[in-house]
């Protein structure tokens, strides 16, 4: 047993906190000197973690905080990143929970909580935010004990400490009447409460692989935790899979542990060290790294199989190729695999055709941040509508995944986001006033219902709603869900759009193109007003002539066109038609460009 090393993970609904009170630990532990300049948010280290905000990724982070050296690890607070949250608690001896004084337990504390409390782990609470001036923590306290009895917390788990915080002022209290000064109860807590890693030191060396990123410098890097045994750098190792498959033998060529926000080389890792290695390039998440003398692999927490999938393909757009760089089927093909092998929550499968791939994941915000960041590399790609994966039960009985789905809304609203659920097959499971004016609503639905929701919710809501989700079970199939989003307004011909065509169609419906868009035939450019397809002509210019008009002219005056982020518009789609993504465009257009391939599948009216 190492007495002076702590592990620890910090676990939280979305926008709780936890990067923040990282940020001030890390300062508060003396990591940094005080001339240095630091970040905001320093553990979301990638370009869309800190565009969006929330943790995508988890890290590891490790200060020493009174002779006592703490491991901790950021996870993402999104379900749909539940993969990550799902392989670090490995890691963990302990876990933090935090919060919202205000918001209380939300769907994503329940997922993780319920992972955390499976493995065995000894919880601390903290009541976050605690200077906001709608919180109410100690209802909140109550809501979080009654989310550990529903949860079969055994007696230990349920006598868990809890603490009052302000993540982004820097200060922790055990009690709301004391000094409100530093972090320092928090992390006398975690080293009082979470008990040392028990490790075997005299077992051969052997750790679990649980993070992949690369280096550019090292190449592969694989994070896991020692498990038994000691290992010096240049030390032989083999690579051992789930099913006790060696899978590669190689050389430690660089032992790294984590410092603050960076990465020590050292010489020799322990037993119980959260650690980077580099110097094998076959070995994976899960995978067992040991010593020429183990012989058994690590077993790894089994993770939630994907519930929803994408089709990616070839852009076979009129445009492709004018701004992407990585566009043939080859190269998004290996860059889908080499995803899948480092995030255990993706799934990879070709499709019929050998230029079209199935990729499944968690849910839309996962799916979508894959494709950004791919669209970020140089790859065009063409994107299907999200679907759902079915299962069959022992009866050969079609399941489809179900979602718990949290809604707080103004009260007058209540009554329309109600009625738009139940029309998705949702049941309503509980509904209670969150004070000043709002209410919470819980709903059970079923996942396809939820595609494409998320618009139409923020429209109905006025902009004011907050829709959260999480992954609750499978269940029977309920039946065909209508699609009630209207039809679509198309593209005739191939050029640059024209303000005064656009003018006199705006009156058709709703155009998500500006004046000198490249647009071509097949192209969705609007919204219509109605539910049939309407093909329209974009390029229509105003005839000129040399008679001069006395006050007939009128001025273009254009309403803005709707823009729709990438999720918006993969949600948006329906199943005749594909999301055409490029490093610098977003488009939506027809699976079938030509019209009279469009019009064997259904009727389509000319404008």
């Amino acid at each position: 047993m190492t007495n002076s090393l702590r592990n620890i993970a910090i676990i939280a609904h979305v926008d709780h906190g936890k990067t923040t009170i990282i940020d001030e630990i890390l300062k508060q532990s003396g990591m940094f000197h005080a001339h240095k300049q630091t970040s905001e948010r320093m553990m979301d280290s990638g370009d869309l973690e800190k565009e969006r905000g929330i943790t995508i990724l988890a890290k590891c982070t490790s200060v020493d905080w009174n002779g006592t050296r703490v491991n901790i690890i950021d996870t993402p607070g999104h379900a749909d990143f539940g993969g990550e949250v799902e392989r670090v608690l490995n890691m963990a001896d302990g876990v933090i929970l935090l919060v919202d004084a205000a918001e209380g337990p939300m769907p994503q504390t329940k997922f993780v909580l319920g992972k955390a409390l499976s493995q065995g782990l000894r919880p601390i609470v903290v009541i976050n935010k605690i200077d906001r001036p709608d919180g109410r923590p100690d209802e909140v306290v109550n809501e979080v004990f009654d989310l550990f009895v529903s949860m079969d917390a055994n007696e230990e788990q349920l006598d868990f400490p809890i603490l009052y915080a302000a993540g982004r002022d820097g200060w922790s209290v055990k009690s709301l009447e004391d000094k409100r000064e530093n972090l320092n109860s928090l992390m006398d807590v975690v080293i009082e409460h979470v008990p040392a890693p028990e490790m075997d030191t005299d077992k051969p060396f052997a750790m679990l692989v649980t993070l992949l990123d690369s280096d550019p410098y090292l190449g592969r890097c694989l994070t896991g935790r020692v498990v038994s045994g000691s290992i010096k750098v240049n030390s032989t190792v083999k690579a051992r899979n789930l099913k006790n498959e060696v899978i590669e033998t190689g050389r430690l060529t660089k032992l790294m542990t984590f410092d603050g926000t960076s990465k020590v080389p050292v010489e020799e890792v322990k037993a119980g060290d959260i650690i980077c290695i580099a110097g094998l390039v076959t070995a994976s998440v899960a995978d067992t790294i040991g010593d020429l003398k183990c012989n058994e692999p690590i077993q790894a927490t089994p993770v939630d199989p994907p519930t929803m999938a994408v089709t990616i393909s070839v852009n076979t757009s009129p445009l492709a190729g004018q701004e992407g760089k990585k566009v043939t089927s080859t190269l998004i093909r290996q860059r889908l695999i080499d995803e899948a092998e480092s995030n255990v929550a993706i799934t990879f499968k070709e499709s019929g055709g050998k230029d079209a791939f199935d990729i499944g994941g968690r849910g839309e915000l996962q799916l979508g941040v894959l494709i950004e960041t791919m669209r970020r590399e140089g790859f065009e790609l063409s994107v299907s509508r999200p679907r759902v994966l079915y299962q069959l039960d022992e009866n050969n009985k079609k399941l489809e995944p179900l979602e718990e789905v949290i809604v707080d809304v103004d009260d007058e609203y209540s009554g329309v986001i109600i009625e738009k659920m139940a029309n998705r097959k949702a049941q309503m499971s509980d509904m209670r006033s969150s004070g000043t004016g709002k209410t919470r609503i819980t709903f059970l639905a079923p996942s396809r219902g939820l595609i494409g929701y998320q618009g139409q919710f923020m429209t109905d809501t006025k902009g004011t709603g907050v829709m959260n989700r999480v992954f609750h079970s499978y269940v029977p199939y309920k039946g065909d869900i209508p699609q009630r989003r209207n039809g679509a307004l198309i593209s005739t011909d191939q050029g640059k759009a024209v303000a005064y065509a656009l003018f006199n169609l705006q009156d058709r419906g709703i155009m998500f193109v500006d004046p000198q868009t490249q647009v071509y035939k097949g192209m969705i450019v609007g919204e219509h007003n109605r539910d049939n397809d309407l093909e329209i002509n974009l390029l229509k210019g105003k005839k000129l002539t040399n008679v001069r008009a006395s006050g007939t002219d009128e001025a273009v005056t254009l309403i803005p066109a709707r823009k729709m982020t990438l999720e918006n518009m993969m949600s948006y789609i329906n199943d005749d038609e594909l999301m055409e993504v490029t490093p610098k465009s977003l488009r939506l257009r027809k699976k079938y460009l030509c019209p009279h391939e469009r019009k064997k599948a259904g009727r389509v009216t000319v404008a």
